[in-house]
Parts: C-alpha cells; structure tokens; sequence
C-alpha cells in the first residue's frame, strides 16, 4: 500500500512522493511478482500529478490494485478544484466556480487499457469491501474509483447528495460487466456498455464493476515470454551478485 491509509491497516507498505505511488509500486511488484500490491491515492494525486503514470499502469496491465480516493477537492492543501470537480461547480472552498472540465475516472481507466474497472462509495462499506475483494482476486490491473463526501471542503458533493444519486450495477437486470471469451465482439460489447455507464453522472450515478477481462496477459506474462524464469527467480528472491563474489 502506498499512502497514509497504510497507518489504519495492519499490512507492510510505504509512503511515497505525491503522484508517484504508481511506478514505486510497480518496481515492487514486478521486482517480486508473488506480493499482493495495492496502490491508494486520491484524486488529485493520481488524476493530476500523477495521471500519466495510471496511463502506463494500465497499458502493460501490471498485476496490481489502484484505489483512488475521490472527493473533487485536495483536501491537504485547502480545498482547490481536484481534475474530478465537475466544470461550474463552486464548492465553499473556491471563490469562483470551477472553470475546468472534469476527468472521468471510470472513461479513463477503461480507455487506457485496465482489464478490471469499478467505482464504490465510501459510506457503502459492505459493497466497496466486497469491489476491493474482486480487485485484488482479479488477474492484472484494477482500478476503483471511491467516491467519498469531503466535509470539510467540499459542500455540493456530500453523503446526502450522493446517496440520492448512486445506483448498484448488479441490481440492473441483465448487467454483466464480465468478458467471457477473447473474441473482439465480446470485448468491443462489454466495453462500450462500461463507456456508457461511466458516462452516467447527475440524476444517477452507478457503482459497481464496470468491466473485467481476465484474457488480456499480464505485464508479468509478457516478461516471462522473453525471460521464462522470471516468475521462479524474480530480482527480489535472486541473491544479489556482489554477496555472492565474497561467498
């Protein structure tokens, strides 16, 4: 884990650079791919610092969890205009409505290529608990996107005005975000129904597991068709060379 949330769990992680927690994590995990590694950070940090390196996470499809802790505001620094704040939103901490456009977290994790997409609500801990269990247990990279009110910043997008909003996906009949064969039909499918749900925002907003496909090879995978040992000798289990000149 790479953030303060590491403090409230009982797990070994670190704390790293703001916007840097993705590539610190990736090092690690494809330095022992046998570790569960899981990424926390929130909106600003990696939305806007470090978007370009959730880009990247999710094209070589690294075996690892990112869960992004949304508010619309950057709740260390005094409330500014996260890149999630919706376009003429003014919250109590701006003296003049946003003028930014938003990004989409859940258009963009889909568009750059995380084979496993969900959003959750913070105040829903049964549901979110239930996403970051389906996370972790799914094979390559996954993203979920949590909603959470911020109190102290943020009072346009609080608890009430979310629980009037939020809708579960898997209470929606015939919703199945799973991929269920490689065939680009089924992909191209699958896809275009979690483009259209994440597009959803307003009168409705769903949460849920917006798309899976366990067919793409992991970034791990890739490497170990140029080096077929890497997943029985990975760097962090090899003995480092210089000890074994003195052995």
């Amino acid at each position: 884990m790479f953030c303060q949330a590491i403090h409230y769990v009982n797990a070994n992680g670190a704390h790293t650079l703001h916007g840097r927690p993705i590539p610190y994590a990736t090092g690690i995990k494809l330095a022992n791919p046998n570790l569960e590694v899981i990424v926390i950070g929130g909106d600003g940090d990696l939305m806007g610092i470090g978007a370009e390196h959730l880009v990247h996470a999710g094209r070589r499809n690294v075996d690892l969890t990112v869960l992004m802790f949304d508010n619309g505001v950057y709740g260390l620094t005094k409330g500014q205009a996260s890149p999630t704040l919706r376009r003429g939103v003014k919250t109590k901490a701006l003296a003049r409505p946003n003028i930014y456009d938003a990004i989409n977290p859940v258009v963009l994790a889909l568009s750059v290529g995380f084979t496993f997409v969900a959003r959750g609500y913070a105040y829903d801990v049964k549901h979110l608990a239930y996403l970051i269990r389906e996370a972790i247990r799914h094979k390559g990279s996954a993203f979920i996107d949590i909603l959470q009110p911020c109190p102290t910043y943020n009072d346009v997008n609080t608890k009430e005005w979310y629980e009037a909003r939020i809708y579960k996906l898997e209470n929606e009949q015939g919703w199945d975000p799973v991929v269920r064969s490689p065939s680009e039909e089924e992909v191209t499918k699958k896809l275009t129904q979690a483009f259209l749900r994440g597009m959803e925002w307003g009168d409705k907003i769903p949460i849920g597991i917006f798309y899976q496909n366990e067919y793409v090879p992991t970034y791990e995978e890739r490497i170990m068709e140029q080096m077929p040992n890497y997943l029985k000798a990975p760097p962090a289990l090899s003995p480092l060379y210089g000890l074994m000149a003195r052995q």
